[in-house]
């Protein structure tokens, strides 16, 4: 079993019920609820559930960490033991295994996955039939399922497991298939950083396939390098690389293959902020653009204004795919997504998606002939300083102290900034972050806050 570190905590996240959260179960590996005996209880408890709406069978398809060949075994002995067949996909990104419950008509797909933290932690992720996120009452269903003795169905209906061999070159045709046939990488030299996780023999393939020269970093995962130091969470790396290489660009994924940031030839990181504007700007200038543009408390000042100036409309969530996702679906719109670079295209397909998200700037690029330097002008961000402060007790966010900081920073900005205080949904910190227009007051304003929070939090 996958060894938690002491400094680590139970990283469930607030449930809106008893078991599933925003993005599903998330913990540390032999924590409750990401036991192993919970595990295969819950794969058990899905495939009673599944079993009631008629016979189907179940992906499960993981990332690259070391407790992925575990919680990827006990899934599949519960569904077996419900009565369930499953598909196995091995390691594949989060968004493939969305693609992959649509195409092979499967009843749901799991996700074996903590996304961007580190091996030690993992998560269970569950996609419908449509490669969505599940129904709640599916959900409920589930919950009650699981307060139930666990038995057994007859040896003779015992569920089947079969691996999908192709699943990676399925994927890789689908991830090709969103961009138009005619469009080529040939003669780009790009540098892709897989972050030692879940699409490191995905992504890499794509790009070399469209025609581009691609030489690949953090490709070689081994359980236990999993997001480690690199990939779309640390792009020092792929910058260094890119420049070193004289590359035209470099593509970083995170561990689950759902976020990618890019590097331009310069060295200039772009984030999700700038790649939503590439697309945005470049299906506006095609005419295909429809809706506006769903960001989150995170977007930048700048990228709002850029996005009105193109005659869009532009609305933020609170921080969360789930949240963009629910906008979108109200609003009927197609595009949003986070600085972080988890970014939706309703239009390709059904979630956040790193390499598909790469190839709708990519494509951007070649229709306009621009380099990722050349496109991505049009907007300036504004100074954006972010702190992450390590809060492992439960201080309040909402106390006096912390508050009369908060109202003081806000005064010193006025109109030309904002101060966002938040709590990490995935590990122990509390990110503080602080925008306006001089650099230099901004940072000094963010480490004030986070100085009044270490103070408040431990004293």
């Amino acid at each position: 079993m996958a060894q938690a570190r002491p400094d680590s905590v139970n990283l469930k996240k607030i449930m809106t019920r008893k078991y599933f959260g925003t993005d599903g179960i998330r913990g540390r590996v032999g924590e409750a609820p990401i036991t192993p005996e919970f595990v295969l209880k819950l794969g058990w408890a899905v495939g009673k559930v599944l079993a009631r709406q008629g016979s189907g069978k179940v992906l499960i398809g993981k990332d690259t960490r070391i407790s992925g060949y575990m919680f990827e075994s006990l899934l599949e002995a519960g569904l077996s033991a419900a009565g369930i067949d499953t598909r196995l996909l091995g390691p594949m990104p989060t968004p493939a295994i969305a693609y992959l419950t649509r195409t092979l008509r499967a009843q749901a797909g799991i996700v074996i996955s903590a996304s961007h933290n580190p091996y030690y932690d993992n998560g269970i992720k569950f996609f419908s039939a449509l490669g969505t996120k599940l129904p709640d009452s599916l959900e409920v269903a589930i919950e009650e399922q699981l307060e139930q003795p666990m038995t057994t169905v007859k040896s003779a209906e015992l569920g089947k497991a079969v691996r999908v061999v192709d699943a990676p070159g399925r994927y890789i045709e689908f991830c090709k298939s969103t961009v138009d046939s005619q469009m080529m990488l040939n003669g780009l030299k790009i540098v892709v950083d897989c972050a030692n996780g879940a699409s490191y023999h995905i992504a890499p393939n794509v790009f070399r396939e469209l025609g581009a020269e691609v030489i690949t970093i953090n490709d070689e995962p081994d359980g236990l390098n999993i997001n480690l130091e690199c990939g779309a969470m640390h792009p020092e790396q792929l910058r260094n690389r890119v420049l070193e290489n004289k590359a035209d660009l470099g593509v970083a994924l995170d561990g689950d293959g759902d976020r990618v940031v890019m590097i331009d030839h310069k060295g200039h990181i772009l984030d999700g902020d700038d790649l939503l504007y590439i697309i945005a700007k470049h299906r506006t200038m095609a005419g295909v653009f429809k809706g506006g543009i769903v960001g989150t408390v995170m977007s930048n000042i700048g990228f709002e204004l850029a996005v009105r100036q193109l005659g869009l409309e532009f609305v933020r969530t609170p921080v969360g795919d789930r949240y963009i996702m629910s906008e979108l679906r109200e609003r009927e719109w197609q595009l949003g997504g986070e600085p972080s670079g988890h970014i939706v295209c309703l239009a390709t397909t059904t979630t956040g998606d790193g390499v598909i998200t790469a190839l709708q700037v990519l494509a951007a690029m070649r229709a306009q002939q621009l380099s990722l330097a050349e496109i991505r002008i049009g907007f300036e961000k504004y100074p954006q300083v972010l702190i992450n402060v390590k809060c492992e007790s439960r201080g309040d966010l909402e106390s006096k102290p912390v508050q009369q900081a908060v109202k003081a920073v806000e005064k010193e900005l006025g109109d030309k900034g904002r101060v966002l205080l938040r709590r990490s949904g995935t590990e122990p910190l509390v990110r503080i972050m602080v925008e306006g227009e001089d650099a230099a007051q901004v940072q000094k304003l963010a480490e004030h806050l986070a100085d009044v929070i270490k103070t408040e939090f431990h004293g």
